[in-house]
């Protein structure tokens, strides 16, 4: 394992390589006061179907301006986002060889039906790391850094938008549902991970090859 610290954006069900670098940690803190970002893995994450990447997204209420720190930020509940999740993370996954060990926990975090993103996110979180049986010690920060000041910063990096940062950073392939049909996709949630490879899944993330 990597010894030191890494700054992480909150995440949904977070993707591969964010749960990579996690993994080999010993500290992760989570960023809780910047301003919302909208199109990123704050409020959102990509499974793999059928028909390639399909991202599931998490309703967020914003303020007036727009301008809402991410610790504040609450989940609109007024869409039906907990069913059509479920019913995706079903379609895409009832087939991977370890749906049946860990769906039910996995659903069980999004039917919570917490007020604020930042504690579904760490739930996603906390759950990920017991399945993974990965005991890197997770903490929120206390200020927002700037982000030029800190080596170990990856909140604006791991993005849906930066394809080319999830190649860089993830520690390979693995066998994936509609791998023979589509090909690898890297860069999905962890859950794909999960599904795929079940208790495989740490030493996976853990691989010495990773680059931090």
């Amino acid at each position: 394992m990597t010894s030191g610290y890494l700054i992480l954006s909150s995440a949904y069900f977070p993707p591969v390589h964010y749960m990579a670098l996690a993994a080999r940690a010993d500290e992760v803190y989570i960023e809780k006061e910047e301003n919302y970002i909208k199109q990123s893995y704050r409020n959102r994450c990509q499974i793999l179907t059928a028909n390639g990447i399909l991202p599931i997204s998490v309703p967020v209420l914003l303020g007036s301006f727009h301008k809402t720190q991410i610790r504040d930020l609450r989940i609109d509940y007024s869409k039906r986002w907990q069913q059509v999740h479920l019913g995706a993370l079903k379609s895409a996954y009832r087939s991977s060889p370890y749906f049946e060990f860990y769906f039910e926990r996995i659903m069980n975090v999004i039917l919570r039906k917490e007020n604020f993103l930042l504690d579904l996110n760490m739930n996603s979180l906390e759950v990920v790391l017991d399945i993974t049986d990965i005991n890197t010690k997770i903490k929120y920060t206390s200020e927002f850094l700037s982000p030029d000041t800190e080596l170990n910063d990856f909140r604006y990096t791991i993005s849906p938008k930066n394809n080319e940062y999830s190649k860089e950073y993830s520690f390979g392939s693995y066998h994936q549902v509609f791998s023979d049909r589509i090909g690898f996709v890297p860069g999905l949630s962890i859950v794909d991970l999960i599904f795929n490879t079940g208790p495989d899944a740490r030493d996976l993330l853990q691989q010495t090859g990773l680059r931090t």
